[in-house]
């Protein structure tokens, strides 16, 4: 199998073959027709259709195949959990069940085109077909993570102004103790073998809604979904997302054959470079480190067939201009630490979000001269790698030296005693800033001489990077506090730290 060990940017539907069926009249270069990476950089081109849809476009052409005897290998979905039960759809009922769904999403739920759906549901097959439902219908689908609280959800429901939450018995509770506060939300649906009073129970409308539906016809440009931000720096964002941006802005980075064990692919935090040499010693595979956000898909890859620089995220993905920028919006030379920016004028590439939701403010500061600046700092090689140094608030600034904590994090995670750690700024009388780690220490080495611990801690890192970017101060805790999808929330340690000045 293929294994992606972080799926953030890989959230619509898996199907076969699927973004090589937009037919004769969009024309898609991906990285797989190349053998190398500068091969596939010239010669990238993608032709946007006015219209676009992914549910109308690909899905129910790959129907029309299947009904003309040109049936594909594979099925269109195929799903296992972990207790070995299997659902395998053909495209023909793929179809039908979306069409089913999305009759329920208009007719049981009086949705309309450019309403929005909270969708917070683990990886079961209601999941997919949610998706699709939102694609038919125009509908703007938000997925959510099943680890939310009831105060994430309360903020999501009103920020978002949903009108439908669909969601399963766990969380439904959570749901129910809020609802009263989201003046918007009209209809709930649940996913459950078991009716819960106040909510629809989709597995029983599902057996008798009609599947005569017809898709809605969707600019390419139109809102298919928005996204939450991590919210590691303030309230989770907006991000808009329009139907060409993921239906066919993953096409520039996609693969899906899951035969053997091939090539393996990251993203969302930076992988220290001893996890990556653990990994290749215990597999024999290198892992292909990317770079994007909630805001894009893929920026920046190793892709397959190039040279991987241990740390490096690689380089850029063709569908993008990739620069390191000053202060003014002026491109740095190689070697020069700066913000990554992304180009958007003359002409805003396919993939980056449309602007963060009911935030112009916000917005209209993601922009300097010619530029989308990510609020992530790095640098490129001369070769043309680029290299992450933090987030633009994480910078540690020391006695005149520029310290970004993701350096002093892999120093860290090397020494035997450190399962997880994060660096933040901490102040000092006299260097204005110093380094302080954050340590969660291995169970092992709980018991230890603390202060013995992290005198060794400290020595270890002074010998594997910079001297002047050592912890001076460490404090070891029980565990790191993380954003719902598991990013670590340094601007609380940071505030921490600050706020008793």
């Amino acid at each position: 199998m293929k294994i992606l060990l972080c799926a953030k940017y890989f959230q619509c539907p898996v199907i076969p073959g699927s973004m090589r069926a937009l037919h004769k009249n969009y024309r898609t270069v991906t990285p797989q027709n190349f053998s190398n990476y500068e091969s596939m950089k010239q010669d990238f081109k993608l032709e946007i259709p006015e219209y676009f849809n992914f549910a109308k476009d690909v899905l129910d052409q790959w129907t029309n195949m299947e009904k003309a005897g040109k049936k594909p290998s594979n099925p269109a979905f195929w799903w296992i959990n972990g207790n070995g039960e299997e659902v395998r759809w053909s495209f023909e009922e793929l179809g039908s069940l979306s069409r089913k769904f999305a009759n329920i999403l208009t007719e049981a739920c009086g949705l309309q085109r450019g309403d929005r759906v909270i969708l917070l549901l683990p990886r079961i097959p209601e999941w997919w077909l949610a998706n699709i439902a939102c694609l038919r219908t125009g509908t703007v689908l938000i997925p959510g993570t099943t680890q939310m609280t009831q105060k994430d959800i309360l903020y999501r429901l009103q920020s978002s102004k949903a009108k439908c939450i669909i969601t399963n018995e766990v969380l439904a509770p959570a749901v129910d103790a809020v609802a009263s506060k989201c003046e918007n939300l009209h209809s709930k649906l649940i996913v459950s073998q078991s009716p819960r009073e106040g909510w629809e129970n989709l597995k029983e409308m599902m057996k008798h809604a009609s599947d005569n539906h017809t898709c809605v016809k969707t600019k390419h440009n139109e809102m298919m979904a928005i996204f939450f931000t991590s919210g590691t720096s303030g309230y989770p964002k907006m991000t808009g997302h329009t139907h060409s941006s993921f239906g066919l802005g993953l096409s520039i980075n996609g693969s899906y054959k899951f035969k053997s064990l091939k090539h393996c692919v990251s993203a969302g935090e930076p992988i220290n470079p001893e996890v990556t040499e653990q990994w290749r010693n215990r597999t024999g595979l290198d892992i292909y480190e990317g770079y994007g956000q909630t805001e894009t898909v893929l920026i920046c890859g190793n892709f397959k067939g190039m040279k991987i620089k241990p740390g490096s995220m690689g380089k850029p993905s063709p569908a993008f201009d990739v620069k390191i920028l000053d202060v003014n919006g002026n491109v740095l030379p190689p070697g020069k630490e700066g913000d990554i920016g992304i180009r958007v004028r003359p002409n805003r590439p396919l993939g980056l979000f449309t602007h963060y939701i009911d935030n112009p403010t916000k917005t209209a500061s993601t922009l300097r001269g010619n530029f989308y600046i990510t609020g992530d700092r790095g640098y490129m090689d001369e070769d043309g790698y680029f290299w992450f140094v933090s987030r633009a608030d994480d910078i540690i600034l020391s006695s005149g030296y520029r310290i970004g904590p993701f350096e002093v994090e892999s120093a860290l995670i090397e020494h035997p005693a450190v399962a997880e750690s994060a660096v933040v700024s901490s102040p000092d009388p006299i260097r204005g800033e110093v380094v302080k780690a954050f340590i969660v220490l291995n169970p092992d080495y709980k018991s230890h001489d603390q202060e013995q611990l992290k005198k060794e801690i400290q020595e270890h890192v002074k010998r594997n990077t910079a001297p002047y970017k050592y912890p001076r101060k460490v404090e070891f805790i029980q565990e790191l506090p993380k954003t719902i999808s598991g990013k670590i929330k340094r601007n609380e340690l940071r505030k921490k730290e600050w706020e008793t000045i």
